[in-house]
């Protein structure tokens, strides 16, 4: 193929990509909606990046990131802790590594004292016998 036939065939590609997308916002269904949707979250996560960017230090920041990467709804607790106390004027400087361990300190603690997770019971049986025992076996 040259490349008059590749530009060709770009040129129709993109007609037909502009056409789909003109009819498709002018039906204004669930997928406009859902558009919206989609820029809204992608904003609010945009706005929380650049709070926890200007509160956190960078080793901070990577920890909350490897947090994320694990455990996604404790680090969602913890930017939503950080940025409440950056909110409230809370916080006098960057917070360090230190500090983003004692938070999360206290957030898994408040996770466990909450519901009372983590702890096990065992009820364990009586291995002796009764004396009701002893003597439904003189009857047999």
């Amino acid at each position: 193929m040259s490349d008059a036939d590749l530009e060709e065939i770009r040129k129709t590609r993109l007609a037909q990509l502009q056409q789909q997308g003109a009819s498709g916002s002018t039906t204004g269904g669930p997928s406009a909606s859902g558009g919206k949707d989609d820029q809204r979250k992608q904003q609010e996560a945009d706005a929380r990046a650049l709070i926890l960017a200007q509160i956190l230090l960078p080793e901070a920041a990577d920890r909350l990131g490897r947090i994320h990467l694990v455990k996604e709804s404790r680090a969602t607790d913890v930017e939503n802790r950080l940025i409440m106390l950056a909110r409230s004027g809370q916080l006098r400087s960057k917070v360090t590594e230190e500090q983003l361990k004692e938070l999360l300190g206290a957030v898994a603690e408040n996770d466990r004292g909450g519901e009372g997770a983590g702890n096990i019971v065992y009820t364990r049986r009586k291995a002796d016998w009764d004396d009701d025992d002893l003597l439904d076996l003189d009857n047999v």
